[in-house]
């Protein structure tokens, strides 16, 4: 049996009759490795050495920064222009995001459309980056990491300001 008549009994016993992507999901796997690859041949180029460890401070850093990048990526409004080829708008979910739905289509786009819209998906991507970044440039990165967690936390205080005056409001009627 060929390879693809091996993928294909494979991909049919898994999926059923659901139009799963695993195509996509190998070929995004292959990209992530073949990213994680050449960051990993950069640094060696470069001479640079892993770190014993990381702080608790660019741990916490990252993690916010992570969070923020990646509801940025895979949510906000703004950002829709990048998801537009693989979702379609399902509506506004307020403080500047969207939902939207991945159509079944099976194949790479699918699995591309999932990817960016899915902040615990693109979170992995993005804590690889940032991580590989506080290696390879970390003054860079650190730099792009608090700017967001600023945001981040602006938006936590946003929230936090509208809970207590809606929660004022109420109150006082």
């Amino acid at each position: 049996m060929s390879v693809t008549g091996v993928f294909e009994r494979v991909r049919s016993n898994y999926a059923g009759d659901e139009a799963r992507p695993l195509g996509g999901y190998l070929r995004a796997m292959g990209g992530f490795t073949g990213l994680v690859g050449v960051a990993a041949a950069v640094g060696k180029a470069r001479g640079a050495r892993l770190p014993e460890g990381f702080s608790w401070s660019d741990t916490v850093l990252v993690s916010v920064a992570v969070h923020k990048a990646s509801r940025l990526l895979t949510k906000s409004s703004v950002t829709a222009a990048l998801r537009a080829p693989f979702t379609r708008f399902e509506g506004s979910t307020g403080e500047g995001e969207v939902a939207e739905s991945v159509p079944p289509t099976g194949d790479h786009r699918h699995a591309l459309g999932e990817l960016l819209t899915c902040p615990f998906c693109s979170g992995v991507w993005l804590a690889t980056a940032f991580t590989a970044g506080l290696v390879l440039a970390p003054r860079a990165t650190r730099l792009v990491a608090t700017t967001l967690t600023t945001i981040a936390g602006s938006d936590y205080l946003h929230l936090a300001y509208d809970a207590t005056k809606t929660a004022v409001v109420r109150n006082s009627a």
